[in-house]
């Protein structure tokens, strides 16, 4: 059996090493007899897991300790009630900026729960830019302000993270978590559904600063107060075993070939390759401005819907796999997370160099 080169935006590609160790201790986990899956959640090789996840990940991402981690289920999209839920504490107003179909969600979400106000939006030119932010924009009074980092969809991400002043600074960053560096001390909260970096959908990773917890609405469900699985340390009830598991060895495979640091550097070579090919393209052009582009996410057309269909049909049948756009879009998409490696982003090259040869 050969590996296709997947370029899927999610559920996405995970690191050969990784999917090699979990097959090798799938049903016997170091000795114990048992699978990851079967094991109590509070088992001592569990909490060996759960633990040494943590501690890796917050090597990796540089966390302070005044910083929470926690593993929640319930995805991303959970997070667009447990937010402001938790946060709309003192003027129960938000700031959220509309940079896609995941940021629109969160803030139809969070209008449930006070009021919200978009202050800049790139929905007039079908988000395919990151619209100018300044700290004038901002609610002064504000309980938080809320950004998606990365946009999966429209293949855009922020250059540079807003100022905010005092009021702190949401950020979904599921599909380019632990692909490059962020400050985190820039950030009061930070959320990322499991499916693109980090291993396999089922677990979410929270990141939450201390002084944002204890802040709930009353009518904040338990499952859905941050306090209530920071306190029971992500073990309120049983947490996403299998998927924590994997996340865990994911995060040693990071720390073993450099760190973020070093991902990010591979991650800029890589969408280099891609992005330099587009530019110069007769046939296929990107649909992102250049200066939002995403290092993780590579829409693009040849403006002929038959020509799509045709170089996604025949990119399969050579092993580049799931390379069709979102409806938003159309086209293809390239998700070229950490765990895609450089050739097979020379692969897809290759392949566009002969097809625009071919058909341009």
């Amino acid at each position: 059996m050969s590996r296709a080169y997947n370029f899927s935006a999610g559920p996405a590609t995970l690191p050969f090493p990784v999917l090699e160790r979990a097959q090798n201790e799938l049903t016997d986990y170091q000795g114990t007899g048992m699978s990851v899956m079967e094991m109590s959640h509070r088992s001592a090789e569990f909490m060996e897991i759960i633990q040494s996840a943590e501690a890796d990940l917050r090597s990796l991402m540089r966390i302070p300790e005044d910083y929470k981690v926690l593993f929640l289920q319930g995805g991303a999209s959970m997070q667009f009630a447990m937010v402001p839920l938790n946060l709309l504490s003192k003027s129960h107003r938000a700031d959220y900026v509309n940079t896609g179909s995941w940021s629109k969600k969160a803030i139809a979400e969070a209008k449930r729960y006070g009021a919200i106000n978009v202050v800049a939006s790139s929905e007039d030119k079908n988000f395919s830019y990151i619209p100018q932010l300044n700290p004038g924009l901002f609610t002064a009074n504000a309980d938080y302000v809320h950004i998606t980092t990365n946009n999966t969809i429209y293949g855009t991400c922020f250059p540079e993270i807003p100022d905010t002043g005092n009021v702190p600074l949401v950020a979904d960053m599921s599909s380019n978590i632990l692909s490059q560096h962020y400050d985190i001390t820039k950030f009061g909260l930070i959320y990322a559904g499991a499916q693109k970096n980090i291993g396999p959908a089922g677990v979410t990773i929270v990141i939450i600063r201390e002084d944002l917890l204890g802040k709930a609405m009353e009518v904040t469900p338990t499952m859905l107060n941050y306090q209530t699985h920071t306190e029971a340390d992500s073990m309120f009830n049983t947490p996403p075993c299998y998927s924590i598991y994997i996340a865990g060895l994911v995060f040693k495979w990071l720390i073993k070939n450099g760190g973020i640091d070093a991902m990010e550097r591979r991650n800029r070579e890589k969408s280099g390759l891609l992005y330099d090919f587009l530019d110069n393209s007769s046939l296929f052009k990107g649909t992102v401005s250049k200066e939002s582009r995403s290092i993780m996410n590579i829409p693009f057309v040849t403006g002929s819907d038959e020509l799509d269909a045709k170089f996604i049909k025949e990119a399969s049948a050579r092993n580049l796999k799931t390379l069709k756009g979102h409806r938003s879009v159309g086209g293809m998409r390239a998700s070229i997370y950490n765990a895609m490696p450089k050739e097979g982003v020379e692969a897809l090259v290759e392949f566009m160099k002969a097809f625009e040869s071919e058909n341009g």
